[in-house]
C-alpha cells in the first residue's frame, strides 16, 4: 500500500527530503516558502522547470494573505493556481514520480495532498528531418526525444477529437512515459487492449534501451526468427498516415522514433516518397524498391548456384562464369565480404561525422581494390556484394535488412552444401518461418498475400490515388 501524507507538515517535509535524497543530489531542490501565512516547501529538479512560468506562479503564491478560502489542496489548486496544468496527489510515491519527471510539487502546511504544477521543460533538439528516412518533397520535420513534442507533431496533422493519446508507464525504476496513439472507432479495440495489457505487465526495472526494451516485452521472443514484428518511423507524416489507416502508435519518452503496430512484411515496402509524387511515379518507385530489395536476397546465392553448376547456366549467361583463378573459395569470399561490410558499418558509426563519409567510401575502395589485385577475391564478388550493400538501403528498416541478410547467408551456405536442393530448401525455410510468424494482433505476417486478399495486396503493390484511398 502506498504511503499517504499525514497532514503533519514537518514530518511530511522530512520524509519528502529523505525520499528525494535532496542532500545527496545537487540538482534536486527543496525551497522553503510561505504561502498565505502557512509554511510550504517547493520541490523540483533543476533544469526541468520553466523559469518564466514558475516565476509568475510564485508571484501569485507569495501575494496571498490567507488560505481561509482553500480548506484543502484541491480547493487551493482550483482558486489560487494560475497555471492551467495543475493537479494534486496524496501519496509520496505519486509526488516523487512527478518531481523526478520534472513536475514541481508544492507541499503546504495543513494539507494532506501536494499540489503538482506541470511547468516542466526538457532539453530538446530541433525537429530536423530524420537522417535515414528522407523525402525529396513534403515535410522535413522529424520526431525528437521529447514525448510531448512528438504528440504535438501528430496532433498538428490530425485535428480530430477521436485521435486518442493514452498515457501509460513502464519500468519499476525508470517509470518511462509511454503513449498509445490511435483513432477511436478506427483502430482495433482488441489490439489496443492487448497492447495496453502487455505494457502494464512489463516487469523490467528500466527500459534502458527505450523502444527495443519495450518491443521485446510486447512480442513473443523467437531467437530463430529475425523478421521484425515492429515497424519504426521518425517521420510525423508517416505516423499520422498510419494512425488514419487504423494502426496503433507506441511513443516512448527519450526516443525519436515511433513504433507502428501491427506490422506485416509488406508494410515495409511503402515509403513516404511514394505519396509525395503522382500515383504513376509512386507506383514505379514502389515496384523498383520491391524488386531491388528482393535482389539483395537472391543475387549472390543465385550467382553462386549458377557458377558451381555450369549445366544450369544457359549460353546467353556464360559471362557470369568466373574467368580468373583465385586461391580463396568463392563461398568464403562471399561470406568474408558480408562480414567486412558490417565491420565497415560499425566503424563508420564510431567515426567522427566529419570523416565518416570519406572513411567508409575510401575504406571500401582500398580494401576491395587490394583484395582483387592480390587475387584473394574475384572482381565479381566485390561487384555483387557492393550492389547488395547499397541496395539494402532502398527501404528504411534496418531490422528487415538484417533479416534478409541472415537468410541470404543461410541460403548461400545451404546451396554450397546441397546444391540446387539446398537453394530451394533455404527459400522454403525462409517462407516457412515467415508463414509461421504472427503480428502482435495475431494476423499472419504475410497478409495480404497469405491469406490472399487481392484488393489489399493491390493497394500495397500499386500507389492508389489519394481520393480513392480516402473513399
Amino acid at each position: 500500500m502506498e504511503a499517504c501524507f499525514s497532514g503533519d507538515f514537518g514530518r511530511d517535509a522530512k520524509r519528502m527530503e529523505e525520499l528525494l535524497r535532496i542532500r545527496e543530489s545537487f540538482d534536486v531542490i527543496g525551497r522553503a516558502v510561505t504561502v498565505g501565512g502557512q509554511r510550504a516547501r517547493l520541490y523540483f529538479v533543476d533544469g526541468f522547470v520553466k523559469d518564466s512560468v514558475m516565476e509568475k506562479v510564485m508571484e501569485v503564491f507569495l501575494s496571498l494573505d490567507s488560505l481561509s478560502d482553500a480548506p484543502d489542496a484541491k480547493a487551493f489548486c482550483e482558486r489560487h493556481v494560475p497555471y492551467m496544468e495543475a493537479d494534486t496527489a496524496g501519496t509520496f510515491d505519486a509526488v516523487i514520480t512527478g518531481v523526478l519527471s520534472g513536475t514541481p510539487a508544492l507541499l503546504i502546511e495543513g494539507y494532506r495532498e501536494a499540489v503538482l504544477i506541470d511547468a516542466r521543460t526538457y532539453p530538446a533538439r530541433g525537429v530536423e528531418e530524420p537522417g535515414d528516412d528522407k523525402v525529396l518533397r513534403g515535410s522535413h520535420d522529424g520526431f525528437v526525444e521529447t514525448l510531448v513534442s512528438n504528440t504535438a507533431l501528430i496532433r498538428r496533422r490530425i485535428r480530430d477529437a477521436r485521435l486518442t493519446m493514452e498515457y501509460l508507464s513502464a519500468g519499476e525504476k525508470s517509470r518511462t512515459d509511454i503513449v498509445l496513439c490511435y483513432m477511436s472507432g478506427t483502430a482495433d479495440e482488441h489490439l489496443i487492449a492487448r497492447i495496453r495489457k502487455k505494457i502494464s505487465s512489463v516487469s523490467a526495472e528500466a527500459l534502458t534501451m527505450n523502444q527495443e526494451s519495450l518491443a521485446e516485452s510486447l512480442t513473443r521472443p523467437q531467437w530463430y526468427n529475425p523478421f521484425p514484428k515492429v515497424r519504426y518511423t521518425e517521420r510525423p507524416d508517416a505516423a499520422a498516415a498510419s494512425v488514419l489507416e487504423g494502426s496503433v502508435l507506441v511513443l516512448v519518452d527519450n526516443s525519436p522514433s515511433v513504433m507502428v503496430l501491427p506490422t506485416s512484411v509488406f508494410d515495409f515496402v511503402q515509403d513516404a516518397n511514394d505519396f509525395y509524387f503522382p500515383p504513376l511515379v509512386g507506383t514505379y518507385l514502389r515496384l523498383v524498391r520491391m524488386l531491388i530489395f528482393l535482389l539483395t536476397l537472391l543475387l549472390t546465392p543465385t550467382w553462386y548456384l549458377l557458377i558451381t553448376h555450369p549445366d544450369l547456366l544457359p549460353p546467353s549467361l556464360s559471362f557470369l562464369q568466373v574467368q580468373e583463378p583465385n586461391g580463396v573459395p568463392i563461398l568464403a569470399q562471399l561470406l568474408i565480404v558480408e562480414f567486412v561490410i558490417d565491420g565497415l558499418k560499425l566503424a563508420s558509426l564510431n567515426t567522427p561525422s566529419v570523416l565518416s563519409n570519406s572513411f567508409s567510401v575510401v575504406g571500401a575502395l582500398i580494401l576491395g581494390d587490394f583484395a582483387v589485385q592480390a587475387r584473394w577475391f574475384v572482381p565479381e564478388v566485390v561487384l555483387y556484394m557492393a550492389f547488395v550493400a547499397i541496395a539494402n538501403f532502398t527501404q528504411p528498416s534496418f531490422e528487415l535488412g538484417y533479416a534478409f541478410k541472415l537468410f541470404r547467408m543461410v541460403i548461400l551456405v545451404l546451396t554450397a552444401l546441397f546444391g540446387v536442393w539446398g537453394y530451394a530448401g533455404g527459400l522454403l525455410l525462409m517462407l516457412a518461418i515467415a508463414m509461421s510468424t504472427r503480428t502482435i494482433s495475431g494476423r499472419p505476417y504475410l497478409y495480404p498475400l497469405l491469406p490472399l486478399h487481392p484488393r489489399a495486396l493491390l493497394r500495397l503493390l500499386i500507389r492508389m490515388p489519394i481520393s480513392k484511398e480516402n473513399s
